[in-house]
């Protein structure tokens, strides 16, 4: 068995493309070899895969995907954040009725309408406070990435370093990015320190000019690790002396348990970090908002400076021009409504993703005594756990495990922009519930018991 099936493509090939005058590769128009090099590559079709898998198995029970659970989405709250946030506009920021209006439904400011609620919402729930003008609001986090990427960009010198295994978007925004990227180990603790030195150096030594560290600091996707207290401090002083930004996604925060830690960006006292932020896992994913705090000044050459914030904001008006205001306004309604407390606000589904991760883990060392060969590590929250097995695991044994054994999960090796995972495969916990958990984890056991 290969390490990794064939990088699948919405191609000529594809079933659902009946018509003949379609799947003739002889009548193609154009070559995959002469559009953009990241077509071609793997890691642009990491996220359609489990997709297209889950779609033509839809009994297997799935812990693949990394959505939020669904059973608190309510859509009469879409209306009542709405109004609320409409609210706000009037009886606090003075606007009329015509120009609340036009706020909302017109083409809006490109740098985000609800900048100084994310602002405020930082300073009270995340400890970290930042101009509301260094805040740009995004399509998703993953826009949030793409832009921060590109304007790092300068020449084919520029390389990005990025914690392995890392989260596959990055992995695809760095590679339209034209951006490079050297993985980091990861180590125990989420981060290796001495790896990072040497990736550094190595990068200098080719004559290349490391831009930024990417990692995801609290029960991170998809490894689960989290960086502890002293390594962050340490992480931030050896950025300042090696001279790289770090890209700090932190998507999963709220839900990393009891302990809480002060994100990188809270400890931050040079602007050495770039703060990405999402509400999709906190709010509502079919919102799209994502936000960048970028408060690093750039000097323009002309003894002027400006705020990265607001180069950001130049790319972004050539991309998606703003992101929709309808959608910042049930945001802003949110965190409205929620005195900007999203930690309090998510209690109960936390408990969820808690409960979730504790029956994964019972029923995995129920299934797989010690010395058999399965191992996992246990994280203190978050969505994801990895699994390491006594067996290659990738794209057709995926397959297998849908079609055959009924459940289905992720392989590593997306996960890493080199080698590595081949014999280690990610369990979502955020879409499980106690009905689903022992019927996936039997068909799992099986499968692992039938290929070792």
């Amino acid at each position: 068995m290969t390490a990794t099936a064939p990088p699948h493509h919405p191609s000529l090939a594809d079933p659902h493309l009946t018509d003949p005058s379609l799947t003739d590769p002889l009548l193609a128009d154009l070559h995959l070899t002469d559009l953009h090099p990241s077509l071609a590559d793997p890691a642009m079709t990491s996220m359609n895969l489990l997709n297209e898998i889950s779609i033509r198995y839809p009994q297997a029970v799935s812990f693949a995907a990394g959505r939020p659970a669904e059973q608190f989405f309510e859509l009469a709250a879409v209306h009542r954040h709405l109004d609320r946030y409409v609210g706000h506009l009037r009886a606090e920021r003075g606007l009329s009725e015509e120009a609340a209006r036009r706020q909302l439904l017109q083409y809006g400011r490109t740098k985000g309408i609800i900048h100084e609620l994310i602002a405020e919402y930082l300073t009270v729930d995340e400890g970290i406070e930042v101009p509301a003008e260094s805040i740009v609001v995004t399509v998703g986090c993953q826009e949030a990435m793409f832009l921060t990427l590109r304007a790092l960009r300068r020449g084919p010198e520029d390389v990005l370093l990025a914690v392995s295994p890392t989260y596959v978007g990055l992995t695809g925004a760095a590679l339209l990015a034209d951006l490079p990227v050297r993985p980091v180990a990861d180590g125990p603790d989420g981060l290796d320190l001495a790896d990072l030195r040497r990736q550094s150096a190595a990068a200098r030594a080719e004559g290349l000019r490391p831009r930024a560290l990417y990692l995801v600091p609290d029960v991170a996707n998809p490894s689960g690790a989290s960086l502890p207290l002293e390594l962050r401090r340490e992480l931030l002083a050896v950025a300042a002396e090696e001279d790289f930004l770090i890209l700090e996604d932190n998507p999963y925060g709220v839900f990393a348990g009891e302990q809480r830690l002060p994100s990188l960006k809270a400890l931050d006292t040079a602007r050495r970090v770039v703060h990405l932020g999402s509400f999709a896992k906190t709010a509502l994913p079919g919102a799209r908002v994502g936000y960048v705090v970028a408060d690093q000044l750039v000097a323009d050459g002309a003894g002027g400076t400006a705020l990265l914030a607001d180069l950001l904001g130049m790319i972004k008006s050539m991309t998606t021009v703003n992101t929709s205001p309808i959608a910042q306004a049930v945001i802003g309604g949110a965190l409205l409504e929620h005195g900007f407390r999203l930690r309090a606000a998510n209690s109960e589904v936390a408990a969820l993703y808690r409960r979730n991760l504790a029956l994964v883990l019972d029923g995995l060392a129920r299934r797989f005594p010690p010395g058999g060969g399965v191992s996992w590590n246990e994280p203190r929250g978050g969505f994801f756990l990895v699994l390491t097995v006594p067996c290659v695991v990738d794209d057709a044994l995926l397959e297998l495990s849908a079609s055959r054994y009924g459940v289905i999960w992720t392989p590593m090796c997306h996960f890493h922009p080199g080698a590595g995972g081949e014999r280690q495969l990610r369990l979502s916990v955020s879409q499980v519930d106690p009905a689903t958990v022992d019927r996936g984890l039997d068909g799992l056991a099986a499968l692992i018991a039938d290929r070792s």
